[in-house]
């Protein structure tokens, strides 16, 4: 923005310059010339009182030398009796043009002018008197009026653009302040605020900024507090069923409405933790993705082989750094997972694996289902074509792209959906080694759902 203003300051300011220099210096240039001529008229006018007094030619000779053409030999007198005193340069037809008119005029010659001057004397008698203007006294002076003229212009362009520069300084420096806080504003840092500076409309579009700053952060706290009051709201519906779970007895279902229970309860202290933290707080939290996904797994067992459904995991038997806190990690699997039990019928298999792929930890979620027949879709909050609420995909697409990582979808081994995740790559010294992953498989023949969560098979 700067070089397009001092390209425009020097565009105008040029023109303006060009617009009163050219006419300047045409008009210097003319009255150099009319200074000459006019200079030799007056010389040749000298010579009327000589020429009317003169009884010879010597006095002729000795007044024309008196003057400062004279003496260059640049005076020719033309006597009536056509005597002629000095050295003439004219063409006879200029001289007889002159005579015939009574009037002077310049002729122009190769190195200059030739002013043609009739005098009238007494008795009738007429004499003619030529002076040599050369071309160095018509353009005397010129040449150094418009070098000056010129060095005015450039000063004056120059300081122009000069003071356009300062100016446009200003202006873009408060557009840089305020773009630089809207990036990070809109990157998190919440208490991002400028100090309106610049022209009025800069101003204005600062404080204006401000305004939807503290807005922001208004409303966005306005919505964690409603998101901790209705989380808390859940506890009442809870503690019921707790209630109810250890009014059953120990069944092995009571066990598992008890760990739902808890594991609900668990991600709701969560909610609420989450939703009372400063707004715009990094937790930078990191945790070993395999010991999760093997704690969230034990979990699912018992339905996977309820439903004698086959599942396998790999890449779990050594720790697997992801930039993530553990409950995030812990929600996407669960996600992940359970979108696999919720969309394919009892019977079909899936697979969960950790990868490391260019320095990066990924995760691989698989199924032997139907599939997903628009990933675009599918990833997008609130869309679902089952009737569910469809952020399951949504969560774990926001996870990964938290750490700078994506999803991606697309047909797996299995035949159904496959779902990869790629989290951001972590420091150099916490990367993980890229090790061929070792496979575990979870058994789903057993009928007794309790020991099918601890038959762990290497």
């Amino acid at each position: 923005m700067r070089r397009t203003f001092a390209l425009v300051t020097a565009a105008v300011t040029s023109m303006v310059a060009l617009a009163f220099v050219i006419p300047l210096a045409l008009a210097v240039r003319q009255v150099a010339h009319d200074r000459a001529l006019h200079d030799a008229e007056r010389q040749a006018a000298a010579l009327a009182p000589v020429l009317e007094l003169a009884t010879d030619h010597g006095e002729i000779a000795k007044g024309v030398a008196a003057l400062p053409a004279g003496r260059l030999d640049r005076i020719a007198v033309h006597l009536s009796d056509g005597t002629v005193i000095g050295q003439t340069r004219g063409r006879p037809e200029d001289v007889r043009l002159a005579n015939a008119q009574g009037r002077d005029f310049a002729v122009p010659t190769d190195d200059g002018y030739l002013l043609l001057q009739p005098i009238a004397l007494t008795g009738g008698r007429m004499a003619l008197v030529e002076v040599v203007v050369p071309r160095v006294d018509v353009t005397l002076g010129v040449e150094r009026a418009w070098t000056v003229m010129a060095v005015i212009a450039f000063g004056l362009v120059a300081t122009s653009v000069l003071v356009a520069d300062r100016l446009a300084a200003r202006t873009v420096r408060a557009s840089k302040d305020l773009a630089v806080a809207a990036r990070k504003l809109g990157g998190g840092e919440l208490e991002m605020r400028v100090t309106p500076a610049g022209p009025t409309e800069l101003t204005e579009a600062g404080e204006a900024f401000n305004a939807m700053a503290d807005r922001v952060v208004y409303l966005l706290a306005a919505e964690r507090e409603l998101l901790a009051d209705l989380s808390h709201r859940l506890r009442t519906p809870l503690t019921a069923l707790r209630l109810d779970a250890e009014a059953v007895g120990t069944s092995p279902a009571a066990d598992r409405v008890r760990l739902a229970a808890g594991q609900l309860e668990r991600e709701i202290d969560g909610i609420i933790r989450t939703a009372r933290s400063p707004l715009g707080a990094q937790s930078g939290e990191q945790c070993d993705g395999a010991e999760i996904v093997r704690a969230r797994m034990r979990f699912w067992a018992a339905l996977a082989a309820d439903q004698q459904r086959p599942c396998e995991i790999t890449g779990v038997a050594e720790p697997v750094r992801i930039p993530l806190p553990c409950a995030d990690l812990a929600a996407v699997v669960d996600a992940l997972v359970g979108n696999v039990f919720r969309y394919t019928p009892p019977g079909c298999g899936f697979a969960v694996a950790l990868r490391t792929v260019d320095g990066a930890p990924c995760m691989i979620v698989e199924d032997a289902g139907p599939g997903i027949a628009n990933p675009e879709a599918a990833v997008r909050r609130g869309a679902s074509g089952a009737g569910s609420t469809g952020l399951g995909l949504d969560i774990a697409r926001r996870a990964a792209q938290s750490t700078g990582g994506a999803i991606r979808i697309s047909r797996g081994t299995l035949g159904g959906a496959r779902v990869w995740l790629r989290f951001g790559p972590l420091g150099e010294g916490d990367r993980p080694t890229a090790e061929a992953p070792s496979r575990h498989r979870w058994l789903h023949r057993s009928r007794d759902r309790d020991s099918a969560r601890d038959q762990l098979v290497t």
